[in-house]
């Protein structure tokens, strides 16, 4: 503490910290591994509850669990005496958050889930307690300090019983053999979520019917431009191959060189040839790295099928837009 009164942050951090570390050499790999199987085999739902500062506690494990591919919700003790029970059965596991052991809330709820053989995994401050002695596993949750210079507020404990309810989450993911996909499509409006999941073929416009061939004559291909509504027109042949893209980015260019010879010119001319392409299936952030790490950005990307016929348009604008 500083002259001022001050608690210094580093003090904070290291207390918590510590009882981190010191959690860790003396966890019980037994009870741990009991713990992770009740959650990974449970063919129902995990509820955890606490009351107070274990309950905001339990709400975050529970959103830890459901987030990486176990089924988990917070079900707060007084609620559960008061009807809530209904919506635990013998399929699911409990985890309960105390420190004391003796919270007279998840107490109340013993008789009720020893009638259900609902199994019970505690998170626990003090081992010697009413709530140990009925769990199926516990999880030691006991700090020798707290970060509080009062030593009374949860601080350091509920930091500890909050990292124990990741490492079970973590643990599970990996019994349940979670993959990055898997995680991103419980995180659909993530940035991870999004890059992981939304292909071209969801931003990109098309089916185009705008196209140019080869010989289509520089107004023809401004109007083909205009009416595309991307800044471009993709050069087809006559089967819908892709051959060619011509940009306005081109036709300002060829101006600049050119410019008392344009008009005469074709889509041919102008374009591209054997531009850089994607598919529908892609993912939209691949295919934001190909239009953007190269020396000369590329602000609109053809979309073609597996055969190498042109389907779309992808706008880079419509990819950052995405969030990705």
């Amino acid at each position: 503490m500083d002259p001022n009164g001050i608690v210094a942050p580093e003090r904070v951090l290291r207390r918590e910290a510590q009882g981190l570390l010191e959690a860790a050499e003396r966890i019980d790999y037994a009870e741990f591994t009991k713990a992770v199987d009740l959650v990974a085999e449970c063919q129902g739902k995990i509820v955890v509850t606490g009351a107070g500062t274990s309950g905001i506690v339990a709400r975050k494990i529970a959103a830890t669990l459901t987030s990486t591919g176990t089924p988990a919700t917070f079900l707060h003790p007084s609620d559960a005496l008061h009807g809530g029970l209904g919506f635990v059965s013998s399929d699911d596991v409990v985890v309960a958050i105390s420190n004391s052991g003796e919270t007279e809330e998840l107490l109340a709820l013993l008789p009720y889930l020893r009638s259900r053989n609902t199994p019970l995994i505690s998170i626990l401050g003090t081992l010697k307690s009413r709530l140990a002695d009925a769990s199926t596993a516990v999880l030691d949750g006991w700090v020798e300090f707290e970060a509080c210079p009062l030593g009374l507020a949860p601080t350091a404990s509920s930091t500890l019983a909050l990292a124990l309810g990741d490492a079970l989450a973590v643990e599970a993911l990996v019994r349940r053999g979670l993959t990055v996909d898997g995680f991103a499509r419980n995180h659909p409006s993530g940035r991870l979520g999004r890059r992981l999941t939304l292909r071209v073929g969801d931003l990109m416009f098309g089916p185009c019917t705008q196209t140019a061939s080869r010989s289509t004559g520089l107004l023809d291909t401004l109007q083909a431009i205009s009416d595309s509504g991307v800044g471009a027109v993709a050069v087809c042949d006559g089967e819908g191959f892709l051959v060619g893209i011509v940009t306005d980015g081109d036709i300002r260019r060829a101006l600049h060189r050119n410019p008392g010879e344009i008009t005469q010119g074709t889509a041919g001319d102008l374009m591209t040839a054997n531009p850089v392409t994607t598919t529908a299936d892609a993912l939209a952030y691949e295919a934001l790295a190909v239009m953007e790490d190269r020396p000369s950005q590329i602000s609109v990307l053809p979309v073609v099928n597996d055969e190498g016929r042109f389907v779309g348009m992808l706008r880079l604008h419509d990819v950052v837009r995405a969030g990705l």
